[in-house]
């Protein structure tokens, strides 16, 4: 089934904001679910589990061991009652999975979301033969189909990225116990790692505060505060490590397991064909970005170094304000006036696409105790509407925060329209959106600044953000590349976990750095690793491609907004060639990732020649 969970993922650009008590932001919006269900006892989830049940049922029993004798016709009917089934699915556990993360602690809420993750387990595992059966079909019957039925050759994209997992296949019967056993396997971990994190509390001065505010301590303009705030962090984290260490292994094994019963040549390669991208893309991205971490992230850390009065940095000054920064925190009515205005003056599609997010419930901003951390737009279903959570907090990141999550709003928004199947973007193509957001934005308020200052305060801003974008996930990529590759050697203890993880950061962060005892454990905290392995390579790809397709638009490219929204209308319905190949953009050209790299590097020049 296409549905799944809507998973808590830190921004790569952003670590959230001010006090939990959120003070002088405003009035802070929460979710409105009832467009999804009005409570867990409505009488249309009653109708719709049941439904659901029925359907799984009547599918199995219609089409199972038939599909290569259906003709286009037939083969059309299936896939769109397969298509409703999914549509139902998504909208339950959509409900389910928000509510829970709004709080994470409550019992109630996570025992609804896991009985519903379990009903629909149960009820849809009749359906697995379905993607088995569409991979025995000959190719050249499929062709045919396709050809003789325009509204089926509207789902080949639907087909062939099924037909990819092809060689990967396993029997029906193997293929049905793994879809069985998934609530107790990887969904069970990620659900102990989410806990784990929202129940962890850490000691700042006797008052105990939750993970988002005192990650939010590591922007602080005092610098006693930040390192007090880091060997907070690393204390609990080390209290703790067992658990995640224990968490990282069973689910790198269970992968590895996996992979392996599947013939899968690299831990890499599930990722790769869900992202509908050729490896050998990823890994030029890969090697261009790690090829320009000293013109990058060394030498602006070494910049850095030199603003802030330090011979040598420590992690917990990664983040830190510039010095003079204005430190005023932004309203949330503010934040909204920024975002709009970028939007609508890109196109005014954009912000009437935007505007229901704010007034009619589709986010929630406020930290909450218990709530999951970071950010995240969920597109629930494509006959309802996506939903953004935030952590905000007031600083001019979380406004960055606020802009990224809404272009992935937009994005899902409009991409409803090819329907539940082909709406779905791959990972690479997710970002696009949110990260053109904040380009839009922070553009915008570069062109409004008032003094050399200001506009050197925004740039720096800018050069963290696409650094933890592009050049730290890069690094998270390559440490879990490193985990998954040992733990297929055996058990892997804390320590071990730790060195892999302090050898991408000395490599990524650069010399400037000194890397105090505690920092070796803070891989800990970062879900991509647990919910989604690998995920973190699309936002450097969707970094790469903004700045490549920022610089089409920024050019006057001729009828820019109209192949823009083109490209998000589209959806998962395209291959990223496709899409790309209306703004003579072609991401499987080396040089094409050194061209994003160079906005980034333009920047830094800027920034050198200010201190002049």
């Amino acid at each position: 089934m296409q549905f799944e969970l809507p998973r808590p993922i830190f921004d790569a650009n952003a670590n959230s904001g001010a006090s939990p008590e959120g003070e002088g932001l405003g009035n802070l919006p929460e979710w409105d679910l009832n467009d999804l269900y009005t409570a867990e006892d409505a009488p249309e989830l009653t109708r719709d589990m049941e439904w659901l049940e029925k359907a799984c049922a009547d599918f199995a029993s219609t089409y199972e061991g038939k599909l290569d004798d259906l003709d286009a016709e037939g083969m059309l009917k299936c896939v769109q009652d397969y298509e409703a089934i999914d549509l139902i699915a998504g909208r339950i556990m959509s409900f389910a999975g928000l509510r829970y993360y709004q709080i994470t602690t409550d019992a109630g809420r996570a025992k609804f979301m896991s009985d519903c993750q379990e009903k629909v387990t149960v009820f849809t595992t009749p359906l697995v033969f379905y993607s088995l059966e569409i991979n025995r079909i000959d190719d050249d019957k499929l062709a045919e189909m396709f050809a003789e039925n325009a509204d089926l050759a509207r789902y080949k994209p639907i087909f062939d990225r099924q037909r990819a997992m092809k060689p990967y296949q396993l029997s029906d019967e193997l293929e049905r116990f793994l879809h069985d056993q998934s609530t107790v396997g990887a969904a069970a971990w990620n659900r102990l790692f989410d806990e784990t994190i929202a129940g962890l509390t850490f000691d700042i001065d006797g008052e105990e505060l939750p993970l988002e505010a005192v990650l939010n301590m590591l922007t602080d303009q005092d610098r006693s505060k930040r390192e007090t705030a880091s060997h907070a962090l690393a204390k609990v984290f080390e209290e703790n490590i067992k658990i995640f260490s224990r968490v990282h292994n069973t689910l790198a094994k269970e992968k590895e397991i996996e992979d392996r019963w599947r013939k899968m040549p690299t831990a890499q390669t599930g990722r790769h064909l869900s992202n509908h991208v050729e490896p050998e893309v990823v890994e030029a991205l890969r090697n261009a970005v790690v090829a320009a971490y000293p013109k990058l992230s060394h030498r602006y850390y070494a910049l850095k170094a030199k603003w802030l009065g330090l011979e040598q940095m420590e992690t917990w000054d990664r983040n830190a304000p510039l010095p003079k920064k204005d430190e005023k925190t932004v309203a949330w009515d503010d934040a909204k006036d920024i975002v709009m205005q970028a939007y609508n003056g890109f196109d005014p599609r954009m912000g009437e696409l935007a505007e229901p997010f704010f007034n009619k419930g589709w986010i929630d901003a406020a930290v909450k105790p218990g709530k999951a951390p970071g950010a995240f737009a969920h597109p629930t279903v494509t006959n309802v509407h996506p939903y953004v959570m935030l952590n905000y907090l007031g600083k001019p990141r979380d406004v960055m925060t606020l802009a990224h999550e809404l272009g992935h709003g937009v994005h899902q928004v409009l991409a409803a329209e090819q329907g539940e199947l082909l709406a779905s973007t791959p990972l690479t193509l997710a970002e696009t959106a949110s990260v053109f957001g904040e380009m839009l934005t922070f553009q915008q308020m570069l062109s409004e600044a008032k003094t050399k200052e200001e506009r050197k305060i925004l740039l720096a801003g800018k050069v963290e953000d696409m650094i933890n974008t592009v050049v730290r996930q890069i690094a998270f990529y390559d440490f879990e590349c490193k985990l998954h590759e040992a733990r297929r050697n055996g058990e892997l203890t804390p320590e071990d976990i730790n060195t892999l993880w302090m050898s991408v950061q000395a490599e990524s962060l650069g010399p400037v750095f000194n890397f105090e005892k505690g920092y070796e454990t803070f891989w800990a905290y970062v879900p991509h690793f647990v919910h989604s392995p690998f995920y973190v390579y699309a936002y450097a790809f969707g970094d790469g491609l903004v700045n490549a397709l920022y610089a089409v638009y920024a050019e006057g490219g001729e009828g820019f907004q109209e192949k823009y929204f083109d490209m998000l209308r589209a959806g998962g319905s395209k291959h990223h060639s496709e899409l790309l190949a209306p703004f003579g953009l072609d991401a499987s050209d080396p040089k094409f990732w050194d061209k994003g790299l160079s906005m980034i590097s333009g920047m830094i020049d800027e920034l050198e020649a200010m201190e002049d």
